[in-house]
């Protein structure tokens, strides 16, 4: 009885890692703040300009980069797909599936997403800005690599609850 306790807890914590990851990629890939400059601040989708009081939309410049972008924008949107993926299948697991089948989709959707993640954070960081000295990384290149994190120690807890249950 204390063992299915125990386990209870831990697939809590567990969804609520998932969980923290899916909202940790939705803010970093959705918000404007991936790097920033006392007069420009960017994201994956526009370029923000500080005109005299007022921050105005323009479009990235379109230049011998697009691929690159393209390949971040793709990447980043594949690891939120991939990380609700998973914790759908999640889910559906603990229901459907024996004991000792359970969670090995649901750890290869995180492995994915948490691939995805870092290779559009590693583009950004290298192509885009890796040369650039008067600016900064913002709160959601940061959230990038921290959901990075959690989805692989979430994906590793995923088959090591999978090798548990065999």
């Amino acid at each position: 009885m204390k063992n299915t306790g125990n386990m209870s807890v831990l697939l809590a914590g567990l969804f609520l890692l998932h969980v923290t990851t899916v909202i940790l990629l939705l803010i970093a890939t959705i918000d404007n703040a991936w790097y920033f400059t006392g007069t420009v601040s960017m994201d994956l989708w526009a370029r923000w300009d500080l005109d005299k009081e007022a921050w105005n939309y323009t479009e990235i410049p379109n230049d011998n980069l697009q691929e690159y972008l393209h390949a971040v924008q793709a990447s980043a949107v594949l690891s939120c797909i991939f990380s609700i993926l998973g914790l759908f299948v999640f889910v559906a697991q603990l229901f459907t599936l024996g004991k000792g089948q359970r969670f090995t989709f649901s750890g290869v959707f995180q492995l994915i997403s948490c691939l995805c993640i870092m290779i559009a954070a590693s583009i950004y960081a290298d192509i885009f800005y890796g040369r650039e000295k008067n600016g900064g990384f913002g709160h959601s290149f940061v959230l990038a690599w921290i959901s990075f994190v959690f989805s692989l120690i979430s994906s590793l807890i995923y088959f090591v609850l999978r090798k548990k249950s065999d």
